[in-house]
């Protein structure tokens, strides 16, 4: 396609038929007349979940009951499940478990980490990153003694000292959508003697992620976005495998012992990632999510990170080309190597034009104060949704219809 001349339906259409994803779209039930372009927030559902928990629910649970613990494999879901996720994120099996939420598994790492650097006390974080990040790492810093510096994302590598215990990043900002380079900020951190936790709630799913391959110390993330897990669906926890053994997480529950079935008083730690365990496992959420996973089961991750790269620049095209002059201003890196899987887009306006052109059957987000945010799902996103998302946003903010009561009136869950 030119990039020269504007593209056309036409065009787009084609880029559909072509794509090598296509078949991955039929894994997922999907509403019928409706866009979905909010799987950075939640991922849609894959449509073999229900028949799974149906057979959880009326089989293993109604008939099987306690014993389905055993017969049914239950027990070591967290584990089959991290090691699933593993695969996604450039990881070895056993380094990776699912356990509790993403805020949870993020306050265990970081005082872990806190712990193996008895001698520094400063942990290092982003201005702008996810809020629950920043609020987990206070509670921690208040908890220990050790000293919250937030620092302007431009400012990370300058802000590395031999004072530094941790370096806690967000690899694809929630708001901006922009994208770390994990190897180069690991190896710089590392040089410095200090160990990095990566949150990967905007990365896993949608792109490849090489944990191992960077060097990555600890990792955390959730299985609702696009890992398609569910709402509120358990997050997942990384650990490089050079620090299992010395891991000391401060939430010592009786799934993370080493023998827990001894009921000892005495905690001795798992020796396994196991450790990270606590209680017993929100199991409908777990086994919902493993299945959810399968989505996954033959997609080459380098085409799913091409095609993720296609949707979001034919989406900065097509805002180009049709929104100038409309009071849009592009807040997502127009190099590809710095973007992860969304775009987003400031307006004065933004939270009536995005409950507008949620009205008609287009959904993306809203974030405070002015951002209307795309999430791009590369296996079931269509490059026609493109083009239909940007020509309504146009006539929305053209028209103004977004200038109505009902669009104007904020809902508890923006």
């Amino acid at each position: 396609m030119s990039r020269s001349a504007p593209c056309t339906r036409e065009q787009i259409q084609q880029l559909d038929q072509s794509d090598p994803l296509a078949f991955c779209r039929q894994r997922f039930t999907l509403p019928q007349h409706k866009i979905y372009l909010d799987g950075n927030s939640l991922g849609a559902m894959p449509a073999h979940v229900p028949a799974r928990l149906e057979q959880v629910l009326k089989v293993e649970w109604a008939e099987g009951l306690i014993n389905s613990w055993n017969d049914a494999d239950w027990y070591p879901a967290p584990q089959r499940t991290g090691a699933r996720i593993a695969g996604l994120i450039g990881a070895q099996g056993h380094e990776v478990i699912v356990a509790d939420s993403t805020s949870i598994n993020l306050f265990k790492v970081l005082v872990a980490a806190l712990r193996m650097q008895p001698s520094r006390r400063v942990i290092l974080a982003e201005n702008g990153n996810f809020p629950t990040d920043v609020y987990i790492a206070q509670g921690v810093a208040e908890l220990t003694g050790c000293r919250l510096q937030c620092v302007d994302p431009e400012q990370i590598l300058d802000a590395l000292s031999d004072q530094v215990a941790i370096l806690s990043l967000t690899h694809v900002n929630y708001k901006t959508g922009r994208r770390y380079d994990m190897a180069a900020i690991t190896a710089r951190a590392h040089e410095l003697g200090v160990l990095v936790v990566w949150d990967l709630c905007h990365s896993a799913g949608a792109m490849p992620v090489e944990l191992n391959a960077a060097g990555a110390d600890f990792a955390v993330g959730c299985g609702y976005k696009y890992l398609n897990g569910g709402p509120g669906a358990p997050a997942f926890v990384f650990v490089a495998e050079r620090h299992i053994a010395q891991l000391r997480q401060p939430l010592t529950g009786w799934h993370g012992h080493a023998k827990p079935f001894d009921f000892s008083h005495d905690y001795q730690p798992h020796p396994s990632l196991d450790r990270m365990l606590v209680g017993t496992a929100p199991q409908l959420g777990v086994l919902a999510l493993e299945a959810a996973l399968e989505v996954f089961d033959g997609v080459d991750l380098q085409a799913l990170r091409r095609k993720s790269l296609a949707l979001s620049e034919l989406f900065i095209r097509l805002c180009d080309e049709q929104l100038a002059g409309l009071g849009v201003q592009l807040q997502t890196p127009r190099d590809a190597e710095q973007r992860g899987s969304q775009v987003s887009l400031s307006h004065p306006q933004a939270y009536p034009v995005m409950q507008a052109l949620i009205a008609r059957g287009i959904v993306g987000d809203f974030r405070a104060p002015d951002i209307l945010r795309f999430g791009f799902a590369p296996l079931y996103n269509r490059f026609e949704d493109i083009w239909s998302c940007v020509d309504a946003l146009r006539d929305i903010l053209v028209s103004e219809a977004w200038n109505q009561p009902q669009f104007l009136a904020r809902k508890a869950v923006t």
